[in-house]
């Protein structure tokens, strides 16, 4: 279990110079399930980076879940500029697909790629070593290629990693020999090599690029309204408040806007032409948050407030009062 000195939240230290702190060390029994909203696990990301007495580090690594959801968005916020994102896929087409919106979410954000990694990338037989393609390969260099960050390398299926892994080993230790540790400290390698950039590889064409992404670093939030309060339903507003913050989540812009005759569907690829990126609502449709996911915008539904502003930024300092979705049909 995680201990408390003072203030500040004590790590695991699960092997020599590794220390870890997770909420599942915070849960009696490993089927406790943790239920809640966006605010209270952005509360919790916050205390678990600033909060825990880490002591002198030379990496800090979050493991995210998959998705461009709030936990990713939090961790984003709470590190700013000196966060890094590496992005981990598995090599056939349906997966890059879902992986390409955490690209854009990480260029919406400002956030920069360190690389992709191509995950369960062929499969070493355990008897006869020989690898096997099962899922495709070359999905993950694909797809770094296509938007011109660091291939990292590839990964494959392998018995002895699972096992490592049940066992609380660390396999490149265990298992230094192996091709797969190998390819581990290969990037590794690549990760804190010399052709660095704020520590972190950066390929020569993707210089421009995060040039252009730190002119970017900027979020702009919708909130539907009526009378200059959050309205409860999404569709029938009567203006929505648009609000920049930067990349310390500070707000530094808030104006008004008159939406077009409502008809169904047009909302939100409008809001996302004006460059928003997050709506936050009393009640929305599920045909309106599908639309704004296939326009990458995000949506929080259920918010509770009075003042766009406000409501902002409560959801910002994870404080936000989140209830049922009041337009939910």
């Amino acid at each position: 279990m995680i201990g408390v000195k003072g203030d500040d939240i004590l790590p695991i230290e699960c092997y020599a110079n590794i220390n870890v702190v997770s909420m599942a060390l915070l849960l009696q029994n490993t089927e406790q399930a943790v239920i809640w909203r966006g605010p209270m696990k952005a509360t919790v990301i916050r205390q678990f980076v600033q909060n825990v007495a880490w002591g002198k580090l030379d990496y800090l690594v979050v493991d995210c879940p998959p998705g461009t959801g709030d936990e990713p968005l939090s961790v984003a916020q709470i590190l700013g500029k000196k966060a890094r994102a590496v992005i981990v896929t598995t090599p056939q087409e349906v997966a890059t697909i879902d992986v390409e919106k955490c690209i854009t979410f990480c260029n919406q954000l400002g956030l920069p790629i360190a690389g992709i990694v191509e995950n369960m990338s062929g499969f070493i037989c355990p008897h006869c070593g020989k690898e096997s393609d099962i899922f495709s390969r070359g999905g993950g260099e694909k797809l770094a290629e296509r938007f011109a960050v660091p291939f990292l390398g590839r990964v494959p299926i392998e018995v002895d990693i699972a096992k490592s892994g049940d066992e609380g080993k660390p396999y490149v230790f265990y298992y230094a020999k192996s091709e797969t540790s190998k390819r581990f400290d290969e990037m590794v390698k690549k990760l804190s090599g010399n052709n660095v950039e704020g520590n972190v590889p950066v390929a020569k064409e993707n210089r421009e690029h995060k040039l252009e992404q730190k002119k970017e670093m900027t979020m702009k939030f919708a909130v539907p309204t009526n009378g200059g309060k959050l309205c409860a339903h999404f569709g029938h507003c009567e203006s929505f408040a648009l609000i920049d913050t930067d990349e310390k989540g500070a707000i530094t812009k808030e104006t008004y806007v008159t939406p077009p005759p409502h008809e169904p569907g047009l909302l939100p690829p409008w809001l996302s032409q004006q460059g928003v990126n997050f709506v936050i609502a009393g009640g929305m449709g599920a045909r309106a948050q599908q639309l704004f996911a296939e326009n990458n915008v995000k949506v929080v539904t259920g918010a509770q407030g009075e003042y766009p502003k406000e409501v902002v930024e409560n959801y910002l300092k994870g404080t936000l009062k989140t209830g049922a979705n009041t337009c939910d049909h």
